[in-house]
């Protein structure tokens, strides 16, 4: 398996990057997009399927540990907005992934074009606080086999672990990852990771609602859900693009397959248009709560939603 360790400057830290197998991780700290090649200057097809039944990307989702109410709803308010764009004009979490919905497979076919959450369960620490990748893997594995879960080759299976628990290389090589693991002996499923940063890394994974680690100094936003709900919905955004792009490591990349640059890994730190190392870019503000935001849900929270390389403009794509 080959780790996605990437260099971006959603963070301006500069990672260690270490190997692991077959996984695709969001780096806290990369370097620009201009990093892609210039020879071909986007990301290339490698012939492998991505996610794109017409009826949708199912998501399963296991919330590990002890989540408040409030972070939930957020969080399930973001995959609900993916089906409809809300009462409220404006850019939103449905135009957003519009852009992914034009990278097609080898056949011509899109990605799917919605992304629904069907099924969500809890689990108290039935592993622990401390956890391995292949402990997650397996974790997820179980909630298939066990019937839980359905076993489905086009959905993406996500473990959301809470503040207090400990998952390997979050926060010091990744902010989260993706990977596809056999199930049944012949069906291969996407699974991704994301932790909470709030207290293990916020200056890592929750920037720029967070006074950032390292790299240029600048004053951290206002989150508009909580600095941790709104790193991991910025995270989980970037590993659903890349998860239905790439989700068997020979979709939409560019680079070493060990270090790929993705749909959304490509664009790093940008968030509005005139995003520089330190700035997110120009960004919507509540008058009354000051948070930053460029996106409304369907229900109108507020999110915060990262650049996307247009595969026909050959750029950055920033949601308006």
């Amino acid at each position: 398996m080959s780790t996605m360790f990437l260099r971006s400057l959603l963070l301006p830290l500069i990672c260690v990057f270490a190997l692991a197998t077959r996984s695709h991780g969001l780096s806290p700290g990369q370097q620009r997009p201009s990093s892609l090649d210039a020879a071909s200057n986007t990301l290339q097809y490698h012939g492998s399927p991505l996610l794109t039944k017409p009826n949708g990307i199912n998501v399963y989702l296991i919330w590990y540990g002890g989540f408040s109410l409030k972070d939930r709803n957020s969080i399930t308010d973001f995959f609900a907005s993916f089906a409809s764009p809300g009462r409220r004009q404006g850019p939103s979490v449905s135009t957003w992934w519009r852009t992914i919905s034009t990278y097609k497979d080898k056949t011509g076919k899109p990605v799917s074009d919605t992304v629904r959450l069907v099924k969500q369960v809890g689990d108290v620490y039935s592993s622990g606080k401390t956890l391995k990748r292949a402990q997650l893997a397996n974790l997820m594995k179980s909630k298939i086999e066990s019937k839980i879960f359905p076993l489905d080759p086009n959905g993406i299976y996500l473990v959301l672990t809470a503040k207090d628990v400990t998952v390997e290389r979050f926060c010091m090589a990744s902010c989260g990852f993706h990977d596809s693991i056999l199930v049944g002996g012949s069906t291969r499923v996407v699974f991704a990771h994301v932790g909470d940063p709030t207290v293990q890394c916020p200056g890592l994974c929750a920037w720029p609602y967070a006074l950032p680690a390292y790299g240029p100094p600048g004053p951290a936003l206002v989150a508009p859900n909580g600095i941790g709900t709104d790193g991991m919905i910025i995270n989980i955004a970037t590993l659903l693009a890349g998860a239905t792009t790439n989700p068997f490591k020979t979709g939409y990349f560019q680079g070493d397959a060990l270090a790929p640059l993705e749909a959304v890994t490509a664009c790093p730190g940008i968030f509005g248009t005139g995003a520089y190392p330190g700035y997110p870019g120009a960004l919507l503000v509540d008058k009354m709560s000051k948070a930053s935001y460029n996106a409304y849900s369907a229900n109108g929270r507020k999110f915060l939603l990262p650049a996307t390389w247009d595969l026909i403009r050959l750029n950055c794509k920033v949601i308006t």
